[in-house]
């Protein structure tokens, strides 16, 4: 069966973004293949955490995965610090990937901004240690947005080099995986800007935790222009704010954008906006109900997480300990 990773950062309240970018669409793989998700905290700390916002930030998002659809009996779901092999495999890529390549990711220079200096080395090397996420359980598949395709192409390098200069047949190919109806969800305030959870308007976006009145009212205030929805794609050439909620529709309600300009087009977004309201309302109040159920019992969210990280384990530490054994490490009583 096809193996299949992905992770995600706790870095917040997963927005609208995140679930119809990337986490809905791993739940129907739970059932088509071997599936591992991760909450990613080795990578949050590239960029400085306070340390109890992290430790809740962390439980956070593995309630909003389970909520929204992650079944720990289906698939393998667990915290990337509980499974060593991912630093261990990420400091022998660090050794194998050459600063020529790291130089060319354009997600650091975009991150670190005109404070490069100042970045920490973590954030530099996050390419390295994404690529051994993928590659300590051989993973084939990755569900991954555009944004994230030059670091699965840097992967690549970095695994056929190491079969290369070890003359072995060892780490696999990975291949993206881009699924969904809406795969880019815009700012509400901006539709020419990606939905995230780092813009500091909360009226940007929309939260996973968001009650009725909550996203009722940003829909409401959501930008748009004055012009009623047009009843065919190009009509929303140049109007990336109707383009976007046109978008939103299609994925909350799982059709395509054409189809929501069928049934909608002529309408003024007054009408529309109510529409969009009462489809977010009905498919996230269930989630956000879920997620507060998970995050009343820690207990049971922390044991659930183990339990997933000994699964983990199990298949990350047979393929680590075979990789220091290529590099010629002593092996360990």
């Amino acid at each position: 069966m096809t193996r299949v990773f992905s992770g995600i950062q706790p870095s917040g309240v997963p927005t609208l973004g995140n679930y119809l970018g990337a986490i809905r669409n791993w739940v129907p793989l739970q059932d088509q293949a071997e599936a591992i998700y991760c909450v990613v905290d080795l990578h949050a700390i590239t960029v400085w955490q306070d340390p109890a916002e992290l430790t809740r930030q962390t439980r956070e998002m593995a309630a909003a995965l389970i909520a929204c659809g992650l079944d720990p009996q289906r698939c393998i779901l667990f915290v990337q610090s509980h499974v060593r092999a991912h630093a261990e495999l990420a400091w022998i890529f660090n050794c194998v990937a050459r600063l020529g390549w790291l130089n060319r990711m354009t997600q650091f220079k975009d991150k670190a901004g005109k404070n490069q200096e100042a970045s920490s080395a973590g954030l530099y090397v996050y390419p390295n240690l994404m690529a051994a996420d993928i590659l300590t359980y051989h993973a084939t598949k990755v569900p991954v947005g555009d944004d994230q395709k030059q670091h699965l192409e840097l992967a690549n390098d970095i695994a056929q080099k190491f079969n290369h200069d070890y003359g072995v047949d060892f780490f696999p190919t990975i291949e993206p995986l881009i699924q969904g109806v809406a795969a880019r969800v815009m700012s509400l305030r901006d539709g020419t800007k990606k939905m995230s959870k780092s813009d500091p308007s909360d009226q940007s976006r929309i939260n996973l935790t968001d009650d009725a009145d909550t996203i009722a009212l940003k829909i409401r205030r959501a930008k748009t222009d004055a012009e009623p929805l047009p009843d065919h794609m190009a009509g929303l050439e140049n109007r990336p704010e109707a383009r976007n909620l046109v978008g939103i529709l299609a994925g909350i309600t799982n059709t395509l954008p054409e189809n929501v300009l069928r049934e909608h087009g002529g309408q003024g977004f007054g009408a529309f906006k109510g529409t969009l309201a009462d489809a977010l309302v009905a498919h996230l109040g269930p989630i956000a109900a879920e997620m507060k159920r998970l995050l009343d019992d820690p207990a049971a969210l922390d044991a659930a997480l183990h339990v997933g990280a000994e699964r983990a384990r199990a298949i990350a530490e047979p393929i680590c300990a075979r990789a220091r054994e290529i590099v010629g490490f002593l092996p360990a009583k």
